[in-house]
C-alpha cells in the first residue's frame, strides 16, 4: 500500500471540485493524498484558478500536508498517478444549452445524459476520454480511471471495451437515492442498501433493506405521496401509486422520462421558454457558486453546491477510491462490464450493479431478483441504443448514429432522428471532427 498518493482531476475547474476536496480531507487519516493535480482546458482557466484557490485554503484549514496543483498539462498531471477521475463537459454549458434545445426544437426530450441530448453529449465526450485513457496507458499503466462525466454508462462502456486502462463509472444517483430512503425512515445511511437493476440512469431498485428488513412494499406506498424523490435536476412529479406497485421495483428519478415522457417534455417546453433549459439555470447557479468559491474567507464547501445536480458526486467517488486502497470489501453501486450478470445483454456491455470494492477493483455480485419482461425489454432497447452511439462516435459513421437515434424510446420517428442528428452535427461542428 502506497503511503503518498498522486489523484489526478479532470475537469478539475469543475463546480463539484470542493465537494471532492472535502472527501479527500475527510478521509486523509486512512488515504493519505500528498499530491491534488486539478487539470482544465484554456477555457476553463479562470475556473481552474478560482477553485484550486479554494482547495487550498480548505486544505491549510484541515492542517494537512495535501499539495494542491493547478495545471493546463493534462499528462503532467497524469504522469504517476494512482487514481485519475473524469468530469469533464465539451463544449462547456453552452453545448449542454443545444443539446438541450435541439430536440425540444422536434417536440421529443431534450435532456443532458437521457435521449438525444445524451447522445449529442457522448458524441462530443468519447472521444476525448479515450485520449484521456492513452495517456493513462503511457505514463500511469497501473492507475485507475474513475468516470463521472455524463452520460457515465455510455462512456464507461467505451472505456472498457476501446482501452486498456483499469476504469469504472460512477453516479452520485445510487448514493442520492439511498440518502433519500434513510431521510424517510429517520435511518443512518448505513443502514440502507439496495438492490440495483439495469443501466446508469436506467435503473430500477429491486430489493431496499433497512437494517436487513426489505422494505420496497412499503417504500412503494410511501413515495407516490413523498416529495423530494428525485434528483435536483428532475421535476419532482409523483408517481402514481398503482402503477409503482404493478411495477414491483422503485423505479430510479429518470425513469419519469420514459414512464411520464408526456408530463416531463410539457415541463422541459415550458422552462426552456420561461427560466431556460436546465443547462441555462445552471449557468446562473454556477455563477453565483464561483463568486461564493472567491471569497478568500471561504475555507469549505459551501452548502449552496447542493443545488446543483450532480450533488454527493465526492461521496461516491471518494468511497470508491478509499475502498480500493484499503481493500475494503465494501458494497456500492458502479458502473462495469457485465460479464453474465444480466443473462439478456452481451457480457461486453456496461452496466449499473451492485459490486464488492476492493483492490482488485469492481466484482459484480449477483442479482436475487427475476426481471420481469417489461423492464427487460426496455433495457435491452436503450443498451442496443448506447452500444451503437459508442461505436458511432469512435468510427463518425453518419448511418450507425442514425440508427442509434431512431431506436431510442425518446425519440419519435427516423425523419425526427434524422432532423435531430443533422443539427448536432451542425452546431457542434467543431467538436465532431470524427464525422
Amino acid at each position: 500500500m502506497k503511503e503518498k498518493l498522486k489523484i489526478a482531476v479532470i475537469g478539475g475547474g469543475s463546480s463539484y471540485t470542493p465537494e471532492l476536496v472535502e472527501g479527500i480531507i475527510r478521509r486523509y487519516p486512512e488515504m493519505p493524498v500528498q499530491d491534488l493535480y486539478l487539470v482544465d482546458i484554456e477555457p476553463g482557466r479562470h475556473k481552474l484558478e478560482i477553485t484550486s484557490a479554494l482547495a487550498e485554503r480548505m486544505v491549510k484549514e484541515a492542517g494537512l500536508p495535501i499539495n494542491i496543483h493547478a495545471t493546463l498539462n493534462r499528462r503532467e498531471a497524469i504522469d504517476g498517478a494512482d487514481f485519475v477521475t473524469t468530469q469533464l463537459r465539451v463544449g462547456l454549458l453552452d453545448a449542454r444549452a443545444k443539446d438541450e434545445r435541439i430536440p425540444l426544437n422536434y417536440n421529443c426530450i431534450g435532456q443532458e445524459t437521457t435521449g438525444a441530448g445524451g447522445f449529442a453529449k457522448a458524441l462530443r465526450t468519447i472521444p476525448v476520454l479515450l485520449g484521456i485513457a492513452k495517456d493513462i496507458e503511457e505514463l500511469s499503466p497501473n492507475a485507475w480511471m474513475f468516470n463521472f462525466t455524463n452520460p457515465a454508462g455510455i462512456n464507461t462502456e467505451a472505456i472498457l471495451n476501446h482501452t486498456k486502462v483499469q476504469s469504472i463509472g460512477l453516479c452520485n444517483l445510487p448514493i442520492g437515492t439511498q440518502m433519500q430512503i434513510a431521510h424517510l425512515f429517520g435511518c443512518s445511511l448505513n443502514e440502507v442498501s439496495l438492490e440495483w437493476v439495469g443501466l446508469n440512469h436506467l435503473n430500477w431498485a429491486s430489493k431496499i433493506l433497512v437494517n436487513g428488513v426489505d422494505v420496497l412494499p412499503e417504500i412503494l406506498a410511501k413515495v407516490p405521496s413523498a416529495k423530494g424523490f428525485t434528483m435536483k435536476n428532475i421535476p419532482d412529479f409523483g408517481w402514481d401509486e398503482e402503477f409503482l406497485t404493478s411495477l414491483g421495483m422503485l423505479p430510479c428519478s429518470y425513469l419519469r422520462y420514459f414512464y411520464m415522457t408526456d408530463d416531463m417534455l410539457v415541463e422541459e417546453l415550458e422552462a426552456a421558454s420561461t427560466v431556460g433549459t436546465r443547462a441555462e439555470v445552471v449557468k446562473r447557479v454556477e455563477a453565483e457558486l464561483f463568486e461564493l468559491y472567491k471569497d478568500p474567507h471561504l475555507a469549505e464547501k459551501p452548502k449552496q453546491l447542493e443545488q446543483r445536480g450532480g450533488a454527493y458526486y465526492s461521496e461516491a467517488a471518494m468511497n470508491l477510491i478509499h475502498s480500493i486502497y484499503t481493500n475494503k470489501n465494501d458494497q456500492q453501486v458502479v458502473n462495469v462490464r457485465n460479464n453474465g450478470l444480466l443473462d439478456f445483454l452481451p457480457d461486453s456491455v456496461s452496466i449499473e450493479a451492485n459490486c464488492v470494492i476492493n483492490a482488485q477493483g469492481a466484482t459484480p455480485l449477483q442479482i436475487q431478483t427475476k426481471v420481469p419482461v417489461h423492464i427487460k425489454g426496455l433495457i435491452q432497447i436503450v443498451k442496443a441504443y448506447e452500444s451503437l452511439t459508442v461505436e458511432a462516435a469512435i468510427s463518425g459513421d453518419y448511418g450507425t448514429a442514425l440508427h442509434a437515434l431512431t431506436i431510442h424510446p425518446l425519440v419519435t420517428s427516423s425523419k425526427v432522428a434524422k432532423q435531430i442528428l443533422d443539427d448536432i452535427l451542425n452546431q457542434h461542428r467543431e467538436y465532431l471532427p470524427q464525422f
